[in-house]
């Protein structure tokens, strides 16, 4: 028996070393293909936890494709909902789900190179690959910096929004417990743009509230203009010039997409009896405000969506669509690669020979890269509205509504949601999977080898256009 129990003890350690091993494997051949594997695995465990019947303030175990819908929409900081968080989730339910936003918003890779770190002081080759799959690093030097500075931005940031909410939840007659809950849930689920409102009405009644609005606003672009942006700035923030042309072509394009969508926003509403229009001068201001930056991802909305105009919810498609900046809590194409795509037609149309910008140029793979997360984006879209289509009978302008803000992981809703049939709901969920894990990753993961060819055609240009 001795024996029996040496041998058996003996295989464990082997098992695990196997393991590992093979982990190592599939992150040096193909991290696209284990971060996906990563992130699916945390949201089946999302999703079994969100079936117990503690879960549920009934204590009643909640339906599969409910559970499985909200644990997607945590893990990939989107908001879409199919049940009322504040009053469907019991607190265990709500804690499982903030997990899941913190997860998702941090990136599972990037969290597995913080647990690597912290356990031996330093971040391996693999760990790094693993960040790099997730933070779009090229250099795997820049992984360790980059880490800390999604380490350092959330936590600081995540904490002064929780400081600043708080005070506010007790004004309102809130306990102590509750405006804490409250205010650290709200916090994440702003800087982590997941969209997720714990607070019973929703955010209705804080239309006018500067105090709530305008952390939403700060909160919202510091998650979603980008790790490597934060980083960069910081590092140079006395000398600005010194600023790489990622982090310039963000944040011109983010404020230029920002302060346009605030300005479309307010001219389209303004009259609008059943938004903007009974409101005052200050509540209409910080209502534009506040919706002019939740389509970058966050998702939070003091008015109701779905009474918007058509012509809103058109705006806000394109603006879904785009996003925030790379290696973000935000979704979407993100503001790089609309940004590349814009001046490349600028170049072809002054007939210029390169893509240039703030000194720099922009090579044809990126151009490609960005030709190619777009069209497989606006692939995504149109298959999945198409599907949704044939699924309801609900009318086109607001199925692509829905569809965008799954793929963007926005989280913005016109109330289509909660009344899809299971099988929309298992769509929208593959869909807010897809928008998270990034379109290049998905093509990445799914692609069974790469070409490299030595033999190179002869150059022929047809005819576009």
């Amino acid at each position: 028996m001795r024996r029996a129990g040496s041998v058996r003890d003996s295989a464990i350690p082997g098992f695990l070393a196997t393991g590992r091993d093979w982990v190592d494997h599939i992150a040096r051949s193909s991290p696209a293909r284990l971060a996906l594997l990563v992130f699916a695995s945390i949201i089946a465990i999302e999703t079994a936890l969100l079936s117990l019947p503690i879960a549920t303030a009934s204590g009643d175990r909640a339906p599969f494709a409910d559970a499985l819908f909200n644990a997607t929409s945590a893990v990939c900081v989107t908001g879409l909902v199919t049940v009322d968080t504040a009053t469907y989730w019991s607190g265990f339910g709500q804690a499982v789900l903030l997990v899941g936003i913190k997860i998702g918003g941090l990136g599972v890779m990037t969290l597995a190179s913080i647990l690597g770190l912290a356990v031996s002081r330093r971040i391996g080759l693999t760990q790094r690959m693993l960040a790099a799959s997730e933070t779009k690093t090229a250099r795997l030097g820049e992984v360790g910096s980059l880490v800390r500075a999604v380490i350092v931005a959330s936590l600081v940031v995540e904490a002064i929004l929780t400081i600043i909410l708080v005070p506010r939840f007790l004004t309102l007659g809130e306990s102590v417990p509750a405006a804490l809950w409250h205010g650290l849930f709200m916090a994440l689920s702003i800087f982590n743009n997941a969209g997720f409102v714990v607070l019973e009405g929703g955010l209705a009644p804080f239309v006018g509230d500067w105090w709530i609005g305008l952390p939403i606003v700060v909160g919202t672009f510091v998650g979603a203009v980008g790790f490597p942006v934060i980083l960069n700035v910081w590092r140079a923030r006395r000398t600005p010039r010194r600023w790489s042309l990622h982090t310039k072509l963000t944040l011109v394009t983010y404020a230029a997409l920002f302060v346009g969508g605030v300005l479309a926003i307010a001219v389209f509403e303004w009259t609008n009896d059943r938004t903007f229009g009974p409101l005052s001068l200050s509540e209409k201001i910080l209502a534009s405000l506040v919706h002019g930056i939740t389509p970058r991802s966050s998702g939070l909305s003091t008015v109701d969506v779905g009474e918007m105009r058509e012509a809103t919810w058109f705006l806000l498609d394109a603006l879904m669509f785009v996003g925030g900046g790379s290696a973000s809590t935000a979704g979407g194409i993100k503001v790089s690669t609309f940004a590349v795509l814009v001046l490349a037609i600028v170049a072809e149309a002054r007939g210029d020979r390169d893509i240039e910008a703030f000194g720099r140029r922009v090579g044809s793979s990126t151009v490609r890269l960005a030709v190619s997360v777009a069209f497989i984006g606006a692939s995504l879209v149109g298959i999945s509205t198409l599907a949704l289509l044939m699924l309801t009978n609900m009318r086109l302008d607001v199925i692509l509504f829905e569809v965008i803000s799954a793929f963007a992981t926005v989280g913005l809703s016109t109330g289509l949601t909660p009344n899809l049939p299971d099988s929309g709901k298992y769509l929208l969920s593959a869909l807010m999977f897809a928008g998270r894990t990034g379109t290049m990753t998905v093509a990445a993961a799914l692609a069974l080898r790469e070409r490299r060819r030595v033999i190179r055609m002869p150059n022929e240009r047809p005819i576009i256009g």
